[in-house]
């Protein structure tokens, strides 16, 4: 079937930030189907929150929204773009829960959208624990023994009938968050108490625990046409029990009998077409490996986390055909290289993945494995052999290994490994060697693991051909059966006691070289030719090297905490651009999760380690004019010295300069030269020399090894017991290069990107941290432009980053980290490479940077590529980068920011300010920012003596939002200074209570800067795990929690800040012509926006109101065209929201009318959200005076006002608000109104009630309160508190609404003109079984321009 031409536009929803469960997967599967779609001729709007991405580039969706992924934002981009259809599958599980939350919301049927691929009944069987079981038993499926509980007792009730050890399963959660094995009752309440509170809806399955069981995947797919195929299926190395994203795993199956695949196979199949997936599905496997028994584990109705693995092992694009699919295309009309897609791939190699894990960053975090992911990346490598495989994965890890042998092992006893290797761990594959090495018996390692004999008898093969090795020193045939089994020249070297240079040349010597296997989909079975490639050590090469100039470009590999997707945003840039400008550019990469592995993105893909050996291998092969190293993070940059050394020229900035920036002295000099500081430091090897260095220079110090990055091992030390404790572990893992030693200092710190050709530079842009220096630039809050920084600084900053960039030789890009302490400049690194800023700078910039920078690399000049050199032109946008971490999976580590980085991904908030911006990417990283939500809100505030002072700001702050502070009894004493309110706890280490309180639900936020003695991080990682279960926000820096504090007082809401599409983003600031004008002392800002220039005025509602900023005023008046009248009117509140009428405003709308020449008559029409209104306009000397406006009839039905009480009419009602007992009078004239009557209304704190009325639970949508005195029958004075604006002078509806009560309670008569006294002059106003008519003044105050 062709196409559907019945859609035009499609909203595909991202996966948002990089987090552990949810990685760069998607990143790529969004990319190929927004790619796919827009082939096909469909506008496509994507919405993804992540900055980091290809996907959310400007060249992949024709509108892209970097907003936040929650419920409010996307369907205010639906209900904005009206988009046709949503593609939810390629999102992960974050697009799913929202594509389900839309369907229930009823956001999707309001606006006429159907979900495309997998319908929302589906994604419900699939995802619904119960439905999935119910699925199951009806195709006879067999399916585990289990229980759905949505409380503790029926869990336990569930888990007793079951039998221990059962497996929780939390309900749309992704990785496998919260869930875990319980092997008892006490086990079981802690853990299903945590599933609970993180599934969203509270639903967790109970199920019968089949640990040891094998674990096998299929990825398959089906079409509308019901064809469905199997694309690849996957075993898993280590059994049941491990989550699968942290397994070892193998493509195709290695250990099923044909009965068994076939079973699975047909199993799968059955399941994707009942549940009618349309697209890619995912289909996980139990099976007992001692009989034909199978359990189905999980189906995932969406593009996942193995579909990146599965496309990848396959050459299958799963994404770009499911895309296809979604828009009714058949599987035998989608193209994929030789053959349609309905031809099922065909593997005649081994494919292996490895999970990367963090746990180098968190060296005291368990490294045990369970059913909850902990893998932030993972590596894939291509072999012939199982054997061969697994070597090139292992090595491609750079976990410091280059084969199946890990140091850590060595001292360990037979007795000490096998009880290692009885549970799942990051390094179980090196303890089986090591147990293999001491003749082990596999039965017992079979007993002790459950992994497959088959696999145990490969890694016995690897372990006893090292002793072939050894015994055979610099044997060509044994190097020739090495390589080919897949052992490093490394490794060879370390059993022959050579250097890898040396095996290398020896392999030269002897023309050993591996030659390159096409992936093609169908095992050569047809004539193809796919430049996707894997070495091997064979004959015949299928690689065909062509007669082009060609370059290398070294991608980043694994996504780790450091290096994450934004490196594989700037390698794929810049294959681009080599691309473009006219040379074979060739990608060298081993990440199955990333574009650049997409054999698209390049001429060429080579799937191979990023080690000195792989990577030379293809040079030789390929014989490239030069090699790009400055896009793939540290990977590639520890790379050049080697290939330097080779005489391999390095496309940019020259090995040497490399090393100047890295090289203390080298780098302190060329410093001094210009007279630029930098925090006085020094170079180490020794304990001794750190402690010598760390009295000289006096503590706090800074601790870090040269040549890292994300902060790798970097620490803030206090005293010589911190020093010792660190150089302890640097020690140990046998530094090759020196420990740096500087003088820390508490500053304000800024990054900066340059681009130079050696001649010029151009700084696109310049970045300054919300937290002081001390935190890691990538888990601080970044602010693009820089918020405070003075033009001298600024000129300082550029003149510095200049003379750096050439003094370096820089041929490309830069980035320079600045500290500003005591208003003086110090340069804390310059990393002569693409920084992780980069994709957040391009996009806000529009400034291409990898481009620039790539072009230059191939000899082109800076002033000729059309951006200008020197600093370049600020946007009228400001740009926040918020970082995002992963501590729900990673939740026995120390969570407490400082140098070393922590975050696993990060999220961009756009606006027109930075409190806007900030707002936006606060929420889009998970913060709570309405206060309002709920009555009372606590806050638990315990920090070190040091930040007492400081924290008396913060308290202030909280307690003017209303906030219920606890703190500590020395932090309370400090707050209590102020004369603010705390509650007292005890600290950690003394008793429960604090523990107590996190477990009331009386705290939103913890803010913590506790000691850093063992014991204090021990306490504060048990806080931080329980407050992160909870949902309860754990702040660690103080800037942090000021900015997260001025956030929620400021008037933002996701209501009504900015939808920024980054594709049109403005270039330069716009002029809006306006009228200030009020009636009766009200005042607004009028816009005449018959052009609809103005799309989101709630925004503008709230920076043009400003009395200090902006132009000042009670709310923003939008005049419009209509349909239906003369001319329509908009009118929105300080806070953003948008009023149904505004008396006062009207007025103004008339003369605005009139005397600007666009509607010249005495009796006009205006169409408001609460219906049109008549005006009849009274004019002196040719412009209008005053405004006599029919209101329309008055509304005293309670349930159409609304006010929820028991009586049709709110007429001298009591009613208790805030504790205090009222008699009100409710009606809407217009807005929802309540009227209370006073004896003298000046009296009233209207302060403080004024906001308890507008927000009482009786009145759902807020309400406008009117605080009267009778004055006589002819005359009333009112004080109002508007909903949105607070007190203003005067208000027009609510002086109706005063006649109206006043009417209704007998103090004044029908049918009479009353004068109604308010703040701002008197209002007339007359109320009748007719209507209600209002009459007053409007005047123009003056006109002007704003900047936007």
């Amino acid at each position: 079937m062709p196409k559907r031409t019945d859609i035009h536009k499609i909203l595909v929803i991202g996966s948002g930030p990089i987090v552990i469960g949810q990685a760069a997967e998607f990143d790529y599967s969004g990319t190929q189907a927004c790619l796919a779609l827009r082939e096909e001729g469909y506008e496509v709007v994507l919405i993804n929150s992540n900055p980091a991405t290809i996907m959310t580039d400007t060249d992949i969706a024709d509108k892209v929204y970097m907003e936040p992924l929650n419920l409010e934002y996307v369907a205010r981009i639906i209900r904005h773009e009206r988009p046709d259809a949503i593609l939810p599958s390629l999102g992960g599980q974050t697009g799913l829960n929202l594509a389900v939350q839309l369907a229930k919301k009823g956001v999707l049927k309001e606006c006429d959208v159907e979900i495309l691929g997998t319908n929302f009944e589906a994604i419900e069987r699939a995802e619904d624990r119960e439905l999935f079981k119910e699925l199951c038993e009806s195709l006879g499926e067999p399916v585990l023994p289990s229980e759905i509980a949505e409380n503790l007792e029926d869990g336990l009730k569930a888990a007793k009938e079951i039998g221990f050890p059962v497996v929780l399963r939390p309900a749309f959660t992704l990785g496998g968050t919260g869930g875990g094995f319980a092997d008892d009752e006490e086990e079981f309440m802690v853990m299903m108490k945590n599933a609970l509170a993180l599934s969203p809806v509270h639903q967790v399955l109970v199920e019968k625990s089949i640990k040891g069981y094998k674990e096998i995947e299929y990825e398959v797919m089906r079409d509308a046409n019901d064809t469905a195929i199997t694309i690849c299926n996957m075993e898993n190395i280590d059994p049941v029990g491990v989550h699968t994203g942290d397994s070892v795993v193998v493509a195709p199956s290695q250990t099923l009998t044909n009965k068994e695949y076939q079973m699975l196979r047909d199993s799968a199949l059955r399941i994707i077409r009942e549940l009618k997936i349309e697209g890619g599905c995912n289909v996980q496997f139990a099976l007992d490996p001692h009989s034909f028994q199978y359990y189905l584990i999980e189906v995932n109705p969406r593009v996942s986390r193995s579909s990146a693995l599965a496309s990848k092992a396959s050459g299958y694009p799963i994404a770009r055909v499911s895309a296809k699919i979604s828009v009714g295309m058949h599987l035998d009309e989608i193209p994929i290289a030789n053959t349609p897609a309905s031809f099922e791939p065909a593997l005649d190699y081994v494919v292996t993945k490895i999970a990367r894990f963090p746990f180098d960053k968190f060296a005291d975090a368990n490294n045990t494995l369970n059913t909850q992911m902990k893998a932030t990346g993972e590596v894939m490598a291509i072999g012939r052999t199982m054997e061969e495989s697994l070597l090139k994965a292992v090595r491609s890890l750079e976990t410091g290994v280059c084969h199946l042998y890990s140091k850590k092992f060595d001292t360990y006893t037979e007795d000490e490994l096998l009880k290692y290797i009885k549970n799942g761990t990051d390094d179980r594959l090196f303890a089986i060697a090591q147990l293999i090495r001491l003749n082990t018996d596999l039965i017992r390692i079979y007993n002790a693991t459950k992994i497959d004999m088959f696999f145990l008898e490969k890694f016995k093969n690897i372990v006893d051909f090292e002793n072939v090795i050894k015994e055979n020193v610099k044997d060509i045939q044994t190097l020739k059966d090495a390589k080919k089994m897949g052992v490093s020249d490394k490794y060879i070297g370390m059993l022959w006691g050579m250097n890898e240079s040396e095996v290398f040349n020896l392999r030269k010597e002897n023309n050993i070289f591996p030659v390159y296997k096409m992936i093609d989909t169908c095992a050569s079975e047809f004539d193809s030719y796919v430049p996707y490639f894997y070495s091997t050590y064979e004959e015949e090469n299928e690689s065909v090297v062509s007669d082009k100039k060609k370059i290398i470009v070294l991608g980043s590999g694994p996504i780790r905490i450091g290096q994450g997707v934004e490196f594989d945003y700037s390698t794929v840039h810049a294959i681009w651009s080599i691309r473009e400008a006219g040379y074979e550019a060739i990608i060298i990469n081993n990440n199955p999760e990333t574009v650049s592995t997409d054999y698209t993105t390049s001429d060429k893909l080579y799937f191979e380690p990023l080690t000195n050996e792989d990577v030379m291998n293809v040079i030789k092969a390929e014989n490239p004019i030069g090699v790009v190293v400055a896009f793939g993070g540290q990977t590639a940059i520890k790379l050049t010295k080697f290939l330097d050394q080779k005489g391999i020229k390095i496309l940019g900035t020259s090995a040497e300069s490399i090393d100047i920036a890295e090289d203390r002295e080298r780098f302190d000099e060329l410093l001094e030269k210009y007279g630029i500081f930098r925090p006085k430091g020094e170079s180490v090897m020794t304990l001794d020399e750190a402690l010598t260095a760390a009295e000289r220079l006096e503590y706090p110090v800074l601790l870090r090894p040269s040549y890292v990055i994300g902060g790798q091992n970097m620490t803030i030390a206090y005293t010589d017991d911190d020093v010792k404790q660190y150089m302890a572990i640097i020690l140990a893992q046998g530094i090759e290069n020196p420990v740096l030693v500087d003088k820390y200092m508490m500053g304000t710190e800024l990054e900066v990107d340059c681009i130079s050709d050696g001649e010029d530079v151009l700084i696109p842009g310049i970045m300054e941290h919300i937290e002081r220096a001390g935190v890691h630039s990538g888990d601080s809050i970044a602010v693009y432009p820089p918020y405070n920084l003075n033009d001298m600084m600024l000129e300082k900053i550029c003149d510095v980053s200049q003379k750096l960039a050439l003094e370096l030789g820089t041929q490309g890009l830069v980035n320079i980290q600045y500290l500003i302490y005591h208003n003086e400049l110090y340069v804390i690194e310059v990393n002569p490479r693409a920084s992780r800023t980069i994709p957040y700078i391009s996009k806000v910039t529009g400034v291409p940077m990898v481009e620039l920078a790539t072009k230059i690399m191939v000899g082109q000049k800076l002033k000729d590529l059309g951006f200008g050199t020197g600093l370049y032109k600020t946007p009228p946008y400001v740009a926040v980068k918020v970082p995002v971490f992963s501590f729900e999976k990673l939740n026995d580590v120390n969570s407490k920011l400082g140098p070393e980085m922590k975050s696993t991904g990060e999220v961009l908030g756009v606006g027109k300010n930075l409190v806007e911006a900030l707002f936006k990417g606060l929420v889009s990283a998970g913060f709570k920012t309405d206060f309002h939500s709920k009555d009372e809100h606590g806050v638990l505030i315990t920090v070190t003596k040091q930040d007492r002072f400081e924290i008396v700001g913060l308290a202030k702050k909280l307690d003017d939002l209303g906030a219920k502070i606890w703190a500590t009894p020395e932090t309370a004493k400090a707050i209590e200074s102020l004369g603010i309110k705390v509650n007292v706890v005890n600290k950690l280490r003394e008793d429960n209570s604090i523990m107590d309180l996190v477990e009331s639900g009386q705290l939103d936020y913890i803010v913590y800067t506790g000691k850093s003695d063992k014991k204090s991080i021990a306490d504060y990682i048990k806080l931080h795990n329980r407050a992160n279960q909870l949902g309860i926000a754990t702040i660690t820096s103080l800037d942090t929690a000021n900015a997260v504090a001025d956030i929620i007082a400021s008037r933002y809401k996701e209501t009504n800040t900015e939808l920024v599409d980054i594709n049109f983003m403005r270039k330069e600031k716009g002029i809006l012509k306006f009228s200030k004008m009020q009636g009766t002392g009200d005042d607004y800002i009028f816009f005449n926006n018959q052009c609809g220039i103005i799309t989101c005025p709630e925004s503008f509602a709230i920076e043009f109101c400003d009395r200090h900023k902006g132009i000042g005023g009670d709310g923003i008046v939008l005049i419009e065209e209509s349909k239906i009248a003369n001319a329509k009117m908009r009118v929105f509140n300080l806070d953003g929201s948008e009023g149904k009428m505004a008396g006062n405003s009207i007025r103004c709308v008339g003369k605005f009318l009139y005397d600007n020449d666009i509607v010249k008559k005495d009796k006009i029409t205006i169409e408001t959200a609460s219906g049109v209104k008549v005006l009849r306009l009274f004019t002196r000397d040719g412009k209008v005076s005053s405004v006599k406006v029919s209101m329309g009839k008055a509304e005293l039905n309670t349930a159409k006002i609304p006010v929820l009480i028991d009586s049709e009419k709110a007429i001298n009602y009591p009613a208790e608000i805030g504790s205090k007992q009222y008699n009100i009078t409710c009606c809407a004239v217009g807005n929802p109104h309540c009227v209370v009557f006073v004896d003298n209304a000046d009296r009233i704190d209207i302060e403080s009630v004024g906001p308890q009325f507008e927000t009482a639970p009786i009145f759902p949508e807020r309400v406008n309160t009117e605080f009267v005195r009778v004055v006589n029958s002819k005359t009333l004075k009112m004080r109002v508190w508007e909903r949105g604006n607070g007190e203003t002078q005067a208000c027009g509806t609510g002086a109706c609404a005063a006649v109206i009560a006043a009417v209704e309670n007998g103090y004044c008569n029908k049918d009479e003109d009353i004068t109604v006294k308010v703040k701002g002059g008197d209002l007339i106003v007359n109320y009748s079984d007719t209507g209600v008519t209002l009459t007053g003044d409007c005047n123009l105050v003056y006109k002007g321009e704003i900047e936007y």
